[in-house]
């Protein structure tokens, strides 16, 4: 990874304190110096699968500017809240560990050259980012939990934008708006993996845009109920959401324009799942195929017309829109 020459290293709440901008008025290390944490670095809370999720809440707050600082943060132990300004320059993908946020200051944060390994994490919140130019995904989770994915914008990966797998569940994607990919958003890696992905892969996709993005948005293995809501779809060229092995995907109140196969049974080689599809709406765009049952979603949520979903989405969508 592109480093610089100094390593940041993570002591206590007080050492921490020349890293940490002002939040609120109030740095991390006056917070730790009163006896009190730090208030909540992301903005708004999940909704969805996602919504036990709270990051690095409770934990100081620390600034980086360098790929050397910021590894050092996503990997080190406990709750910690990541404040990212400017661009961070990766050759690796960079390894994230349980109760951390990781929040974009303004417009200026940015991963470059590589992107996020979510692995074996539980409680992360990935918020107000751009992930581009990476030489594999943009963020891949893999046997992760509570995993909040917001308001970033993902833009040419080697490979996915947005990656799920491996026995991943109880996950949000909200907000992000994604252009210029190919492979955006899987959701379960293998035909094969179903003895680690039956009964887990539960991931809500709401309010994203889908920006001229060619395939998997998303591609879904095994999940049951996966919940694509209120998502705009805009000139997808291949297909929009693809339900196979045994999904079950939810899609409603989203809005199409200008994509031909919005959603469909089965992908390449992979067998059919299900799909229910309802209170969508389409201009000039096919009509979908849908058929077999899904799981009931389990948790409240509310649901915009999907004839407004385009001005609210594209409106709100992705980095700055915090």
């Amino acid at each position: 990874m592109r480093r610089t020459s100094a390593r940041f290293k993570l002591v206590s709440a007080v050492a921490v304190t020349t890293a940490v901008a002002a939040l609120g008025g109030v740095t991390a290390a006056q917070s730790a110096a009163a006896g009190t944490a730090a208030a909540p670095l992301a903005a708004g809370t999940p909704t969805g699968f996602g919504a036990g999720t709270t990051g690095g809440a409770g934990g100081s707050t620390v600034t980086v500017d360098s790929a050397d600082e910021f590894i050092d943060a996503a990997e080190s132990d406990g709750p910690l809240q990541i404040r990212v300004t400017g661009t961070i320059e990766l050759d690796d993908m960079a390894d994230v560990t349980s109760d951390k946020t990781i929040v974009g200051v303004g417009t200026s944060g940015v991963i470059d050259g590589s992107g996020l390994n979510i692995s074996r994490a539980d409680n992360v919140i990935v918020q107000n980012l751009t992930f581009r130019d990476s030489d594999d995904d943009g963020i891949n989770v893999q046997y992760s939990t509570n995993v909040w994915i917001d308001h970033n914008d993902f833009t040419n990966p080697n490979d996915g934008a947005l990656d799920i797998k491996r026995a991943s569940t109880d996950i949000t994607v909200s907000w992000n708006h994604a252009y210029d990919v190919d492979k955006n958003m899987l959701l379960g890696h293998s035909d094969s993996n179903a003895s680690e992905d039956v009964g887990k892969l539960h991931v809500s996709y709401h309010h994203n845009w889908f920006d001229g993005t060619t395939q998997r948005n998303p591609r879904v293995r095994f999940g049951d109920p996966v919940h694509v809501y209120n998502n705009y779809y805009d000139n997808v060229s291949s297909y929009g959401v693809a339900s196979t092995e045994d999904a079950g995907v939810l899609i409603e109140g989203n809005y199409f324009e200008g994509t031909d196969d919005p959603y469909h049974l089965g992908e390449a080689s992979s067998d059919e799942g299900s799909i229910v599809a309802r209170n969508n709406h389409f201009v000039d765009s096919g009509s979908g195929e849908a058929g077999g049952s899904v799981a009931s979603i389990p948790y409240s949520y509310s649901l915009d017309p999907a004839s407004s979903v385009k001005s609210i989405v594209t409106a709100g969508a992705g980095v700055g829109h915090v």
